[in-house]
């Protein structure tokens, strides 16, 4: 699926998927599944690589799957000639999950000329809400 229209420039899902080879998102089983008009979605597995030592996801890894979508999110409806860095995230972590998988979907609440703030809403098979963020990035000059 192509992002044609919408906040979105064009990216392939296999474009971003690409882009997490050999970095933390590889390494806890990342993978974008859908770009729509105005969102990212992309799950991760709960197994050995995200679990904490309780046996539940583990807070962190909820984390770098928020950003990595919001983050993405971000890159994609930068203007032409900038990028975007995280300045600052945060979590709520409402329901522990000690298998399977959980579902990110990252959608932007504001995208200005120098910041951008998204939310991620992170849910179980169920669709039972696990995890809610807010990521906050600055757009900046590439380079």
């Amino acid at each position: 699926m192509v992002a044609m229209s919408g906040i979105f420039r064009s990216a392939s899902i296999e474009q971003l998927n690409a882009a997490g080879r050999n970095t933390l998102a590889e390494a806890l089983g990342i993978e974008i599944t859908e770009i729509g008009a105005d969102f990212v979605r992309g799950r991760m597995p709960v197994d050995r690589r995200t679990l904490q030592p309780y046996g539940l996801l583990h807070g962190g890894a909820s984390v770098a799957l928020a950003e990595t979508l919001g983050s993405l999110g971000g890159a994609l409806a930068a203007p032409d000639g900038t990028q975007v860095v995280g300045l600052e995230i945060n979590a709520n972590h409402l329901r522990g999950k000690r298998e399977g998988w959980v579902t990110g979907t990252a959608r932007p609440m504001h995208l200005g000329r120098t910041t951008q703030v998204w939310e991620i809403r992170i849910e179980d098979d169920t669709q039972a809400l696990v995890c809610t963020s807010r990521l906050t990035l600055a757009v900046v000059r590439r380079g």
